[in-house]
């Protein structure tokens, strides 16, 4: 992961699935008036003054998320990953994240284990280096802070 280009080993790829285009819209009780742009802005300007480049892919469809997963391989050093709905259901995603052999920190807006129960299992979780959950558009900065840290750990 990463080369020996300036500024390598300190590269995001941020991964939001679907519905996630419709936040600020979409149950804003529930998730938050803050839309995915503005949470993108937020993260762009945090990781430029901290060295590291970011990415980000948003999806409605599981194969391009898997897909810009795939193609992560060689370029990111860590992800951030919201499969959003599809956490509780793809299978192919959490292949995917296991075969890119790229570190993932889960996020997800809303505490899941306080929602529907469908919504307690992820298929993420447990390949993931860890889950941040419930503190809203937060979630991802707290994400982006825990992929730092991984990454200066690992001394990149």
């Amino acid at each position: 992961m990463g080369d020996a280009t300036p500024g390598a080993g300190r590269r995001i790829l941020v991964v939001n699935g679907p519905n996630l285009n419709l936040l600020g819209r979409r149950e804003p009780n529930q998730y938050g008036r803050t839309t995915l742009k503005e949470i993108e802005d937020e993260l762009k300007s945090c990781a430029a003054s901290r060295g590291a480049e970011i990415r980000f892919i948003q999806s409605n469809h599981e194969g391009e998320l898997i897909d810009a997963i795939h193609h992560a391989i060689g370029w990111a050093d860590a992800m951030i990953v919201n499969a959003a709905g599809l956490t509780h259901s793809s299978v192919g995603v959490r292949d995917a994240i296991i075969a890119a052999a790229i570190p993932a920190i889960e996020v997800h807006l809303s505490n899941i284990y306080r929602r529907e129960e469908f919504r307690r299992h992820s298929f993420i979780a447990d390949v993931a280096v860890g889950q941040i959950t419930g503190f809203g558009a937060f979630s991802y900065r707290l994400g982006l802070e825990a992929a730092l840290q991984l990454l200066d750990k690992k001394g990149l």
